[in-house]
């Protein structure tokens, strides 16, 4: 496996920071995004030396990024061999989504008994700026507002264990659910049930909102089985 030699062009992730903890869980969001967005890929390894002038730190926060993103289960951290991204096994990713459905299938049916007008209003207006982000062809900013989303009916449950499980297998999927959009006939599908989503929780239909979720989430599963297996396959030719 190759090592992550990145494109230097983005601005340093956190040279501003006032201390060691500050600077590294700078890092670890900058290094995370890039790895949801698939900058680097699953197994790849990541090259201290090459990230700490990307992202503008010495290599003890770097470290300490690592250790924190390998918490999240994105990074494994290998003796004398560094740090690698992890590559989830297709087991895996099928565990990880049924319990993501059924965790994120609950809080769309809390969401539409305690969500406040408020909150509809918000998920509602985010759907809409995801709707013309769709229509620019504009995929990282359709997906952040689509992370946004999802984040803000988990928060609508008001239940912060069913968030705290939630959060710790979401992170190890965001770029499984990230590629999953890079086919256009899929992604246009996925736009549509998100506009029955807002639809289903502004007139708290608890059984239509969870029924469309699972659903969305069981495609964005087959996706990435599909995805993971052509790379497992072109690792192995």
């Amino acid at each position: 496996m190759a090592d992550a030699s990145p494109d230097p062009a983005p601005q340093p992730a956190a040279r501003a920071a006032g201390d060691g903890r500050t600077l590294a869980g700078t890092a670890a969001g900058a290094l995370r995004e890039r790895i949801i967005q698939g900058e680097f890929p699953p197994g790849t390894r990541l090259n201290e030396r090459a990230l700490c002038d990307l992202l503008g730190v010495s290599r003890t926060p770097l470290r300490e990024a690592f250790r924190l993103l390998a918490a999240e289960g994105l990074v494994q951290i290998e003796p004398n061999r560094g740090a690698q991204v992890v590559a989830l096994s297709l087991a895996n990713i099928r565990e990880i989504f049924e319990v993501i459905g059924g965790l994120e299938a609950m809080s769309c049916r809390l969401a539409c008994e305690r969500a406040s007008a408020v909150e509809i209003a918000e998920i509602r207006a985010l759907t809409f700026e995801m709707m013309a982000s769709h229509a620019r062809h504009d995929l990282p900013t359709y997906f952040r507002i689509n992370r946004e989303i999802h984040e803000r009916i988990s928060l609508a449950a008001h239940n912060s264990l069913l968030k705290q499980l939630y959060d710790a297998q979401n992170a190890r999927i965001q770029n499984l659910r990230f590629v999953s959009n890079e086919n256009r006939q899929k992604w246009d599908l996925a736009m549509r049930e998100h506009i029955e989503m807002a639809e289903a929780l502004a007139a708290r239909d608890a059984d239509r909102l969870a029924a469309i979720m699972r659903q969305h989430l069981q495609r964005k599963c087959e996706a990435a089985l599909k995805s993971r297996s052509e790379t497992i396959d072109t690792q192995h030719m």
